[in-house]
C-alpha cells in the first residue's frame, strides 16, 4: 500500500462519493464496518444520510486511537481524505498489540451533503454537547452583535456594514473579546453564528451510542477531531482541550511536540472559551477513561475565514429570499474553496501532514503507560 493516496484518489467531489471511498478504503484495510443512518433525512439527491464507522484492530483492545471526520459538515472532505490516506498507508496494517482504530466518517453528513458547515437544525456540532439539563450559557456580547452579523444582501455595501459594527465593537472590547463573543458559542439564536442548539441532535447522540458500541473495553483514547479554517495555509493547527497541566496534556504534547501543542493563540488571538465541543463529549461519553488529543485544523484563508462563516448563514436564510442560482452557486463555491480549497498544493500538505500526524499519535498512544 502507498504511504499517502494521490489528491485525487484520497478528496471526494461531494458526501456522497466521500461515503463511498470512505466505504471501499476500509474494506481495502480489512477494517469492521458500521453504518448508522439518520432516521428521517436524506442527501438533496434522495441518497441516506449516514455516519460511517470503520474500526481496525481486535474489539477488546485497551488502546483506541478515534478519528473524526465532518464534525463541521463541508470540512468534512478534509477529514475524510486524510481518513482514505491513512487507511491506505503501511501503518494501518500492523497496529501495535491491544489497540485498535476507530474512524467515525462524515459526523454531520447533513452539513457535508448539503455544502453547510452547521447541521440540520442550523446547529453548530461543535457546540452542541453541552448539558442541555443545566442553564446553558450565555454569551450577552453575541447577543449584542447577532442582528448585525449578516447582511440582507451579499454585496460590497452589505459586507461593509457588517464589517463596521464588528470594528466598533472590536474598539470598544478589543479583538480577543470580539473573537470569544462570535467563536465562542450561543445558544439563543437560532439563526445565527455558533449557534448550539437547544437539544442534544442526533449527531451528539449517535457518537454517543458509536463509542458505547465499540469502545467497552478501551481505557486511553487519542483523539484527533479534524477540521478546517485556523493556521497556515495549509498547515495543521493544534487545539488541545486537555486540562493545562493534566497527564493527558502532556501526553498529546509528547505525541506532536509542545510547541505545537500548548500556548496555541488561534489567529493570533486567545483562544475563546468554546463551549459544547465534541471532545468534551467524548469525555463525558467515556467517564473514566483516559482521553488525549486534540482538534486538528488545516489552515486556509487566516482570519478571513470569518466572512465565509457569515456566507454560509447568509446562504442558508437570506439568499431564498431573493433567488439568483447563478449567484448562489459562485457563491457557494466560494464558501466550499474557503474550507476545502480545490488547491492542489493545499491537499497534499493536508494528506502529507495528517498521515503522519495520525502517525505519530498511534505511536504516542502505545507509549503510554
Amino acid at each position: 500500500m502507498s504511504t499517502v493516496l494521490e489528491i485525487w484518489e484520497a478528496f471526494a467531489n461531494d458526501y456522497n462519493d466521500g461515503r463511498q471511498r470512505f466505504i471501499a478504503q476500509a474494506q481495502r484495510a480489512g477494517a469492521e464496518l458500521s453504518h448508522y443512518a439518520h432516521p428521517t433525512l436524506s442527501t438533496p439527491d434522495g441518497q441516506p444520510l449516514t455516519l460511517d464507522v470503520a474500526r481496525l484492530g481486535p474489539a477488546d483492545a485497551t488502546r483506541t486511537l478515534l478519528l473524526i471526520s465532518g464534525t463541521h459538515g463541508l470540512e468534512g472532505a478534509a477529514g475524510s481524505a486524510v481518513q482514505n490516506a491513512w487507511l491506505a498507508s503501511q501503518t494501518a496494517q500492523s497496529l501495535p498489540p491491544d489497540t485498535n482504530v476507530l474512524l467515525v466518517h462524515a459526523l454531520n453528513p447533513f452539513g457535508w451533503s448539503h455544502d453547510t458547515r452547521t447541521n440540520e437544525s442550523n446547529v453548530d456540532l461543535n457546540r452542541n454537547f453541552i448539558d442541555h439539563a443545566a442553564p446553558r450559557p450565555s454569551n450577552t456580547a453575541y447577543d449584542a452583535l447577532h442582528e448585525q452579523l449578516v447582511p440582507d444582501s451579499w454585496t460590497a455595501t452589505g459586507r461593509q456594514g457588517v464589517q463596521s459594527a464588528i470594528q466598533a465593537f472590536r474598539d470598544a472590547h478589543g479583538a480577543d473579546a470580539t473573537f470569544n463573543a462570535m467563536a465562542s458559542g450561543q445558544y439563543r439564536h437560532a439563526q445565527g453564528l455558533a449557534f448550539g442548539g437547544q437539544q442534544r441532535e442526533w449527531s451528539n447522540l449517535t457518537l454517543e451510542r458509536i463509542l458505547g458500541e465499540h469502545l467497552p473495553h478501551t481505557e486511553r483514547v487519542a483523539l484527533i477531531d479534524w477540521h478546517t479554517g485556523i493556521g497556515e495555509y495549509g498547515e495543521p493547527f493544534f487545539l488541545c482541550f486537555n486540562a493545562d497541566g493534566s497527564e493527558e496534556q502532556q501526553q498529546a504534547a509528547q505525541w506532536w511536540s509542545h510547541e505545537r501543542v500548548l500556548g496555541q493563540r488561534p489567529h493570533g488571538l486567545a483562544r475563546p472559551d468554546y463551549q459544547g465541543l465534541v471532545f468534551r463529549g467524548v469525555e463525558a461519553f467515556l467517564p473514566g477513561r483516559k482521553v488525549a488529543g486534540a482538534v486538528i485544523e488545516f489552515g486556509t484563508r487566516g482570519s478571513n475565514t470569518s466572512e465565509s462563516l457569515r456566507l454560509d448563514q447568509w446562504l442558508r436564510f437570506r439568499a431564498p429570499q431573493q433567488a439568483d442560482a447563478a449567484r448562489d452557486a459562485q457563491l457557494r463555491h466560494d464558501l466550499i474553496d474557503t474550507f476545502v480549497p480545490y488547491s492542489g498544493i493545499w491537499r497534499q500538505s493536508v494528506l502529507r501532514h495528517g498521515v503522519e500526524i495520525t502517525d505519530q499519535a498511534l505511536h504516542g498512544l502505545a507509549q503510554w503507560n
